[in-house]
């Protein structure tokens, strides 16, 4: 059986669309070849590294990269996971289903933290909730496509 391709697609892949291929990989890497990519690209967050790492996942050796240096690659599904990547959305193939699963941003919250222990509490209880959507795949993939 030929595994889904999904492309998770945030505005910098830094962080959310990173755990999320992370996650992917790690949990349904027999059933779905993931990717991540922004339309604009600004780095590997390191904390996202860090609370990947709490939980036996690493991604550190993964990096922020344009969604154009994927062309001509083809998606079964580009999942945004934010707003402002769900906006921006490109142009892909009539074959590839664009989903919108946002998450909050654990860098914007983490700006008003007094402690990094505040902080880090934000990128974990992101991380937890992409851990939460990811075990449902392929299922609520297929589900979406019916509804649709």
């Amino acid at each position: 059986m030929e595994k889904l391709k999904i492309l998770y697609l945030c505005t910098g892949n830094s962080c959310r669309s990173q755990m999320a291929e992370g996650w992917t990989r790690h949990l349904k890497g027999d059933l779905i070849e993931a990717y991540s990519a922004g339309v604009q690209p600004h780095g590997l967050d390191p904390r996202a590294v860090q609370v990947m790492a709490e939980v036996g996942i690493d991604i550190s050796s993964q990096y922020s990269k344009d969604v154009s240096s994927l062309d001509p690659m083809e998606f079964d599904y580009v999942i945004t996971v934010c707003d402002r990547a769900r906006e921006s959305c490109p142009f892909f193939p009539a074959k590839t289903m664009a989903i919108h699963m946002g998450f909050d941003d654990p860098p914007r919250l983490a700006s008003d933290s007094r402690t990094e222990e505040e902080a880090m509490a934000h990128y974990r209880r992101v991380r937890d909730e992409i851990k939460q959507f990811v075990e449902r795949l392929p299922q609520v993939l297929a589900e979406e496509r019916e509804s649709t």
